[in-house]
C-alpha cells in the first residue's frame, strides 16, 4: 500500500540534547571555562611579573589569561597525543 498524505510518517527518535555524548563531554569544560574567565577578569590590579630577566608590570587579568591559555594549549596537545597513540596498532 502506498503512503498517502494523511497517514502519520514514521520519524526517527531524536536524542535529547543534554544526553548526546558530545554535549555531555563539553559541559564540564564550558562550566569550568566560564568560572575561570569570571575569576580572571575580576582581578584588575596591576602586578609585577619577572620573565626570566625583564621585570614587567601588567594587569593581573592579563597574566592570568596568558596562563589559562597556555594551560588549554597544553591540555589540547596532551589529549591529541593520547588519541593518536590509542589508534596505533601494536607491531
Amino acid at each position: 500500500m502506498a503512503p498517502t498524505g494523511t497517514e502519520p510518517q514514521q520519524h526517527k527518535q531524536r536524542t535529547p540534547f543534554f544526553s548526546r555524548p558530545g554535549v555531555r563531554r563539553a559541559m564540564p569544560f564550558l562550566l569550568i571555562t566560564a568560572i575561570a574567565l569570571i575569576f580572571i577578569f575580576e582581578n584588575t590590579a596591576h602586578t609585577e611579573i619577572r620573565l626570566l630577566i625583564p621585570l614587567v608590570t601588567m594587569p593581573l587579568w592579563g597574566a592570568l589569561l596568558i596562563a589559562w591559555g597556555l594551560g588549554i594549549l597544553a591540555c589540547a596537545v596532551t589529549v591529541r597525543r593520547r588519541r593518536d597513540r590509542k589508534h596505533q596498532r601494536p607491531r
